[in-house]
């Protein structure tokens, strides 16, 4: 599906770069506000399961609470026993330009004013932080070729910060990275791994599926995460609007009232498509809107591992 609906838009307002500014703070405090509220559903595993801790039970031995957490928490939670293996959590990110799409209507002090990519990033380093407490090594590939991010999977705090500062510095533009370039990461990818991909699917669309296939494995879990905004499920525009397709800067002068059934029809076979593909490549998926509270997103992802395992 072509990208003419997305408005162009600043890059960048000052709330968003507080964001990035701050990504360690706000992936640590959207993490432990997430473990609190899953604190009653929290189920043994491997990855990221965010099963490291449970609620503290009547008869449980004082020594297995986690002080520290119930310092953060003023609640009292029990380490589990450490797993058999951890496992290396990868975290892929699209960064062409489509990602660039955010809310016509946010304001630029409202705190839901960012786009795909800040979303993107936010989301990425909170799952890091997440597998990081537990244990488990965490890699970074940016899918593009003129901005290229690889970080090898390790696990520790210092390799953590590195991440972040990694998700920090990616910039949306370019184009998908050649195969030759992916070799490399491919062969890293396959090896005991959970692959979290996260993009619109815009653009590159089959060369993003075709690298998610190759991945897929009986050592390898893919799940791919797709971004969307209020405005592309709602088309909430009025009168006659000028759109910009964000890859290729062309734009069109149009009533919204005759484009909105056109558009929408076309995005729900592009979903539908999208859906069928992953489906048959046994591939996770699962839709994350922007506009809504990202913790929905991490209840989604948690779900989507249970039906998977």
């Amino acid at each position: 599906m072509a990208n003419t609906t997305s408005q162009s838009l600043n890059l960048l307002n000052p709330s968003a770069l507080a964001r990035i500014k701050d990504l360690p703070l706000l992936a640590k405090c959207l993490a432990q506000g997430f473990l609190q509220g899953v604190q009653h559903s929290i189920q043994k595993g491997t990855g990221v399961e965010f099963s490291q801790y449970r609620s503290y039970e009547p008869g449980d031995a004082l020594s297995k609470i986690d002080w520290k957490l119930y310092a953060r928490s003023d609640k009292y939670f029990v380490r589990e026993a450490q797993r058999e293996s951890n496992i290396n959590v990868w975290l892929v990110i699209d960064s062409s330009n489509s990602m660039l799409q955010q809310s016509v209507h946010s304001q630029p002090d409202d705190p839901r004013s960012w786009h795909k990519l800040d979303y993107a990033r936010t989301l990425l380093a909170t799952l890091s932080y997440l597998a990081q407490q537990q244990g488990d090594a965490i890699g970074l590939l940016n899918l593009s070729q003129d901005n290229p991010q690889f970080l090898p999977a390790h696990n520790g705090a210092q390799h953590w910060r590195k991440v972040l500062l990694a998700l920090a510095r990616i910039k949306a533009g370019g184009t998908f990275p050649a195969a030759q370039t992916l070799l490399k990461p491919l062969a890293r990818l396959q090896d005991n791994a959970l692959v979290i991909v996260v993009s619109d699917f815009y653009q590159h669309n089959q060369d993003i599926l075709a690298f998610m296939r190759k991945l897929n494995g009986s050592k390898t879990e893919v799940m791919a995460i797709q971004l969307e905004s209020d405005d592309e499920v709602l088309f909430p525009y009025e009168g006659l609007i000028r759109f910009e397709d964000l890859e290729s800067h062309q734009s069109r002068l149009l009533w919204a009232k005759d484009a909105k059934r056109d558009y929408l029809a076309a995005r729900a076979e592009f979903n539908h498509v999208l859906a069928s593909q992953l489906n048959q490549a046994q591939i996770g998926h699962t839709i994350a809107n922007i506009d809504k509270p990202l913790d929905a997103t991490l209840h989604q992802i948690l779900s989507l591992r249970r039906r998977l395992r």
